[in-house]
């Protein structure tokens, strides 16, 4: 197996003016200053390539399949920010998953070299299905088992590849030094947008009274969607102090399943290239991942047929990274901003499959392959295989974290989480901005609502297997966790523009009646 190559690109912090500056230098105003006896809050931002090599596996299912072709760039990006009392950082990493030994593992480098506590540094993917192999049967993860078991974990499931955690392990450490060192004092922007054409609750309501997952476009069996999306797209950007955009964090929830072909930071390539496009910038753009367990891009009460692939992907990062892009332009900053972490981190229990199904699937594992259908075949390695890893880790230990930056929190989780406990979290949280991170600091596979496990519920979400296999309560307590973290900080007041000056008079061109003659 081929290993990665680690291929540092570095940007520098303080690019050429952003739009902002060049086209409207005073729709910054003047930044909100800092309290008194605060020093002004530093921050800064870099990325390092982690784009896999050819050949290596592709995540994202539950059989193998190969990189074949290259289409763009796999990144991790980083942003470090520092109130004088503390410092935090935030990585984005173009993947399908971080498992939970590689945060360990990163964290540890990253305090050993900056001195940024382990519990201040969050680190999430994007959940790109055309990255690089950091997912999902880990090294070493089921050699405790039998000779069946391990052939069906390591040689006919998707796999980590050593070299590439390596690879990614040691981008990640690099980019959070660099923009550590290199942090300058900095104004910080706050904002919100809403882009609701490129996502879709991919759940819907049937006739037979349960919620399917992709039921089909044209199905009849469709009675609406059975749950809501998250519009908003999130922003924090940052510039020095003499306005050179030098980051811009975005949060935004949709599956990154767009897939334009081959090796691929999928629709957040698109979402990078136009925002660097049209604020005429080379800052890191750090993409982190919102509530997305039940949300894509495919629409399956389509009225028309939508494209895929590289259109798809273009369509679905382009409109989220304009969106982003108008956010920017009307922001009011502030060289102010709170920094603070908390976190949580216990055991969730996992759901235990019927004695009888592990019976019955490893029956049909033990038969060739080619004989039986393709998703009985999958569905009973992964029984078999969940079998083993109870055995093994009966619990999985699940962070939630919260970050504060100013007028922000970040509530992070490491599963792929279900839109309406994102958007719970976002109502109950005290902060006037509150951004859910999925995928964070670990995976946990898929934690539904506990009503998707009602007789109404169902989908593919619910299904037990190695990947997805929590108590049902998982989610509830997740949000529960993370809403309570959130009421721990203080927010800071939301930065304002500053007040007009008082009237003096009207403009002397325009203050009379219409002219007639």
């Amino acid at each position: 197996m081929k290993t990665g190559v680690a291929r540092a690109r570095l940007f520098v912090l303080c690019g050429p003016l952003s739009v902002v500056a060049l086209l409207c230098p005073a729709i910054l105003g003047a930044p909100a200053e800092p309290p008194p006896g605060r020093a002004p809050v530093q921050a800064g931002f870099a990325e390092r390539d982690i784009t896999p090599a050819l050949g290596m596996e592709q995540p994202g299912n539950y059989g193998k399949d190969y990189h074949r072709s290259f289409h763009d760039p796999c990144k991790v990006r980083a942003g470090v920010f520092d109130d004088g009392i503390k410092r935090v950082a935030i990585v984005g990493v173009d993947a399908l998953a971080v498992p939970r030994h590689l945060v360990t593992k990163v964290r540890a480098g990253i305090e050993a070299k900056t001195g940024i506590p382990a519990g201040n540094i969050l680190v999430s993917a994007s959940h790109s299905h055309s990255s690089g192999p950091l997912g999902m049967i880990q090294p070493g993860e089921y050699d405790h088992a039998d000779e069946l078991v391990k052939d069906l974990a390591y040689n006919h499931s998707t796999t980590a590849d050593p070299g590439y955690l390596l690879t990614v392990e040691k981008a990640i450490v690099d980019a959070v030094v660099w923009a550590d060192q290199n942090k300058v004092p900095a104004k910080l922007g706050f904002g919100r947008g809403e882009e609701r054409q490129v996502a879709f609750n991919r759940r819907q309501k049937l006739k037979n009274g349960q919620s399917w997952s992709h039921s089909g476009v044209g199905n009849p069996e469709i009675i609406d969607y059975a749950g809501p999306i998250d519009p908003e797209v999130g922003v924090i950007a940052a510039w020095d102090l003499k306005d050179n955009l030098i980051g811009i964090t975005v949060n935004y929830a949709c599956h990154c399943t767009t897939n334009p072909g081959g090796i691929s930071a999928n629709w957040v390539q698109y979402l990078e290239q136009v925002i660097q496009g049209g604020l005429q910038t080379r800052a890191p753009v750090v993409f982190l991942q919102g509530a997305c367990g039940d949300i894509t891009q495919v629409d399956n009460l389509a009225k028309f047929t939508r494209p895929g692939g590289e259109a798809m992907s273009r369509f679905v990062g382009g409109r989220i990274g304009a969106e982003a892009i108008k956010v920017v332009l009307g922001l009011p900053t502030t060289t102010g901003a709170t920094v603070d972490a908390k976190s949580r981190v216990w055991s969730i229990k996992r759901r235990v499959p019927n004695p009888d199904k592990v019976k019955a699937a490893r029956e049909i594992v033990e038969q060739k392959k080619e004989a039986a259908d393709p998703t009985t075949w999958a569905f009973s390695k992964e029984t078999v295989l969940l079998d083993a890893l109870i055995r093994k880790e009966p619990e999985a230990e699940v962070e939630v974290q919260t970050i504060q930056i100013g007028p922000a929190v970040l509530v992070s989780n490491p599963a792929e989480f279900f839109v309406e406990n994102g958007l719970r979290i976002k109502e109950e949280s005290p902060f006037p901005f509150t951004w859910p991170v999925e995928l964070a600091n670990g995976c946990t596979g898929y934690v539904p609502t506990e009503e998707a496990f009602l007789p109404s519920g169902g989908g593919y979400e619910t299904r037990l297997t190695s990947y997805s296999n929590l108590e049902i309560t998982a989610g509830t307590q997740m949000t529960d966790t993370g809403i309570k973290l959130s009421k721990e900080h203080t927010p800071d007041p939301e930065p304002r523009f500053p007040e007009p000056p008082p009237f003096r008079a009207p403009w002397s061109y325009g203050n009379l009646g219409p002219e007639l003659e």
